[in-house]
């Protein structure tokens, strides 16, 4: 388990060293290309030195490497605060956003599909502006309210991944805790259900709910997010939440024990269709 920047710097090498070896060169020969000495390329590769995007643009052109949504991928995990596609908008939030909430960011908005167990709280792409204020002031005492107005525009911003060309594909259990636990009151809630209502209904998003008749799960150790990405399984990650860091594992073992665990809390869940009208009965208070 490591930290989001580790972890991005090993995957972008590990992706830069499949696309010199798909262009059929060596590390000498790709640092020849463009200027550099070979041991740079190696450092790059292996993840044990930062790169700046500009040097991953250098590469990317010298393996003949067009495809724009990789590229922009690739840019976006060497920090590029100016490539195409989806605004990179959490670069104006650096001064009040932890790095660990902007890798999150980041990843987030240049996945394909996020599938996430959720607990106690609900998904921040599916929260309303109060259910977001109320659960913000409750995890951060005594946060001054310029600063909560902002995490709360972080946190509406983040939403408009699922009204993108293409969508964010949004899978989520949540449990039925997430439904009952009163956020911001009983007003603040029924507005959320609501919410949770509408978004089932979208065709970018699969609600689940796992009630509290299902016993005990593998959910139980805690919720989790898993990224995947069109272009590369390989930058494929799972985020876990702790209270001060996040926490990002990236090793196929791990990807493919929680994809597991994702699956059988499917199995347990609620259909779609059962859960649309759970939640819609428990927003009308059934």
């Amino acid at each position: 388990m490591q930290h989001g920047p580790a972890v991005r710097r090993r995957k972008l090498g590990a992706e830069l060293r499949a696309l010199r070896t798909s262009a059929g060169l060596t590390s000498g020969e790709a640092a020849r290309l463009v200027g550099w000495h070979q041991s740079k390329v190696s450092r790059i590769e292996t993840g044990t030195s930062g790169v700046k995007p500009a040097d991953v643009r250098l590469l990317l052109d010298a393996y003949g490497v067009a495809e724009s949504q990789l590229r922009e991928l690739l840019m976006v995990l060497a920090g590029s605060d100016d490539s195409g596609g989806r605004h990179h908008w959490w670069h104006a939030y650096r001064g009040v956003l932890p790095p660990t909430y902007r890798d999150f960011i980041s990843l987030e908005s240049q996945a394909a599909t996020m599938r996430t167990l959720e607990t106690s709280v609900v998904p921040g792409l599916l929260q309303t502006p109060e259910y977001a204020r109320a659960v913000t002031r409750a995890a951060v005492e005594g946060l001054p309210e310029d600063r909560l107005d902002t995490l709360v525009e972080v946190r509406l911003a983040r939403q408009d991944v699922l009204r993108a060309d293409p969508p964010l594909e949004l899978s989520a259990v949540l449990d039925e805790a997430v439904l009952r636990r009163e956020v911001g009151g009983p007003g603040v809630m029924a507005r959320q259900l609501e919410r949770l209502v509408e978004a089932a209904r979208l065709p970018q998003v699969r609600l689940q709910v796992l009630p509290f008749a299902a016993g005990a799960h593998i959910g139980v150790t805690g919720p989790f997010v898993i990224f995947s990405f069109s272009s590369t399984s390989d930058l494929d990650v799972v985020v876990l939440d702790h209270l001060t860091s996040s926490l990002y594992l990236e090793r196929k073992e791990d990807l493919q024990a929680y994809t597991e665990a994702f699956n059988a809390l499917q199995i347990h869940a609620l259909s779609p269709e059962d859960s649309l009208d759970f939640i819609a009965g428990t927003a009308a208070g059934a």
